[in-house]
């Protein structure tokens, strides 16, 4: 608070937890915080214990998802080319089938009602001319009687599609325990036009052709040969142009690994992304933004433990020196003045140590480590006002609460939330004069969203120039000649952050004397939490 008057103050500052962050860091912080409460998230396990452990390799992944598929579709090829290479093999020996036949049924004729087939011997020994396969021929009358060839070459079934009169058909069968494949056709006996056009009965006879499938298989295994035979070849040499391929991709990250181990403990400036491929480009990014944060951490940490020092050095010299006076001392009252003085640099030490401590404690606090819990806000400010009642009556300043009408429930931490309010009920009775009042109020805003608590003093109040800087670490408004550590406040901002509120500081409008303007702390809740909603800014009325 300040000591020079402020009678026409009516200033609010406002400042969110971002903001109060980044003033901290360059000395300058705002004046008040600002942010919402955000609901406790609970716990849930990532992974079990066991997949925690397990370090994977991002070279052995991506092998696995290139060689596992590659695997499993290389019999899916073989498969397909063994259907192809059939397919392949049936087509010359079916045309070779389909022009026996055709040789065939010109030598069928029906003389005098009696079906023949004209086929020399030599051209009996020709059609079954084949080293390797057996060939098989039939032909079968009208009536399904026999007429030449082979009698157990089995005739098509029912169930087979008829061929069309002059078609060539296909079909697989077996004879006598061999596969065979055989081409049939039906021919029709009618020598003229006007024979076939004068008779409504069909008169048909079927001739078929077979042969077995050797000659088919081995032509197909021949193929099958000539595709598979080289892919054992190329296949390993696939995978070793994979393995050098995924080793050369993954030599930046190697490369990587080298220049931050190659890095001195204490350089934390950013990698230049430049130097990494696209793809890691935004690994490096938050690299180097987490790099920023704790470089900004650290600085913070160092100016603050070199702040500390400064502070201490102060009640521990006075210390040092009231116990060598003391001793140096022969007069009893001079001895007892001089340890009522070590007993306030003492108290004064303990009291900055605690705010250490409380701010640390503060600034480390997270939501995981003490989660938040539903709480009532008015009968925690009820009790904590009941433990400061006599710290008033001692410095005779009238302390009062005011309850709001209705229950205020809002998530935080209750410890959290004590050392907030104590700071500010500490604060306001070191600035306010004797027979002066503090009154610490809790209520609801008017549209029920915000759970408010408020602290007005009848002080010195702060000019609107400070308010920007109050919250800052070990300041101290020039000319103020309160005792205090100057931390009351950086608690309050760290707490308020924590909890995502908003913390506003006003001229006390129930004060109206010009010398003590006084000053009204307004901390704001929300009540119903949803993340995301903290503020961002620095806001002036």
């Amino acid at each position: 608070m300040s000591a020079k008057n402020d009678a026409n103050a009516s200033t609010t500052v406002s400042v969110t937890a971002a903001a109060t962050a980044s003033a901290t860091n360059t000395g300058e912080a705002g004046g008040a915080t600002s942010a919402a409460p955000e609901a406790p998230a609970p716990y849930q396990p990532l992974a079990t214990e066991t997949e925690e452990n397990i370090q994977h390799s991002l070279f052995g992944e991506i092998l696995d998802w290139m060689l596992a598929p590659l695997l499993l579709l290389w019999p899916l090829s073989i498969a397909i080319t063994y259907l192809v290479a059939k397919t392949i093999a049936n087509q010359p020996f079916d045309r070779a089938l389909e022009d026996s036949l055709s040789v065939l049924t010109q030598q069928v004729r029906e003389v005098d009602g009696k079906i023949l087939t004209q086929l020399p011997g030599s051209a009996r020994d020709m059609l079954r001319a084949d080293d390797v396969d057996t060939i098989y021929f039939q032909v079968i009358g009208p009536h399904g009687e026999y007429v030449d060839g082979d009698r157990d070459l089995p005739a098509p079934t029912g169930d087979e599609e008829k061929a069309p009169m002059g078609a060539v058909m296909y079909r697989n069968d077996s004879m006598h325990g061999a596969d065979v494949r055989i081409a049939y056709s039906y021919v029709d006996l009618r020598k003229s036009r006007a024979e076939r056009d004068a008779s409504k009965e069909q008169h048909l006879a079927l001739v078929q052709v077979g042969e077995t499938l050797d000659k088919r298989a081995q032509l197909a295994n021949d193929i099958i040969k000539g595709v598979i035979l080289p892919q054992f070849i190329i296949l390993p040499i696939a995978l070793a142009l994979v393995w050098f391929a995924l080793s050369r991709g993954l030599m930046p990250l190697a490369d990587l690994q080298q220049r931050i181990r190659a890095r001195r403990p204490d350089d934390l400036s950013p990698i230049e992304p430049g130097q990494v491929p696209e793809e890691i480009s935004p690994l490096v990014r938050s690299l180097n933004d987490m790099l920023e944060r704790l470089s900004q951490s650290i600085e913070m940490q160092k100016r603050f433990i070199a702040d500390a020092a400064h502070q201490m050095k102060t009640p521990l010299a006075g210390m040092r020196m009231q116990t060598e006076l003391a001793l140096r001392q022969t007069d009893q009252d001079e001895i007892h003045r001089s340890l009522e003085q070590l007993s306030k640099s003492s108290e004064s030490a303990t009291h900055l140590v605690n705010q250490l401590l409380t701010l640390a404690r503060a600034e480390n606090q997270t939501p995981a480590s003490k989660p938040f819990e539903p709480l009532e806000l008015s009968a925690l400010a009820r009790d904590i006002v009941h433990d400061w009642v006599q710290a008033s009556f001692a410095r005779r300043i009238d302390l009062g609460f005011e309850a709001a009408p209705e229950p205020v429930e809002l998530f935080g931490n209750p410890v959290m939330l004590r050392e907030l309010l104590s700071n500010l009920i500490d604060n306001a009775l070191r600035y306010t004069p004797a027979q002066g009042s503090v009154t610490v109020r809790v209520r609801s805003d008017g549209d029920g969203e915000y759970a408010i608590l408020e602290v007005e003093d009848t002080g010195p109040g702060i000019p609107p120039s400070e308010r920007h800087h109050v919250f800052e670490r070990f300041y101290r408004i020039l000319g103020s000649n309160v005792s205090g550590s100057g931390l009351g406040l950086s608690i309050v901002r760290e707490i308020a952050q924590q909890h995502a509120a908003l913390v506003d500081i006003f001229t006390n409008p129930r004060s109206h004397e010009q010398k003590f303007p006084g000053c009204l702390f307004r901390v704001s809740f929300r009540r119903a939490p949803r993340a995301g909603t903290a503020a961002s800014g620095v806001y002036e009325e």
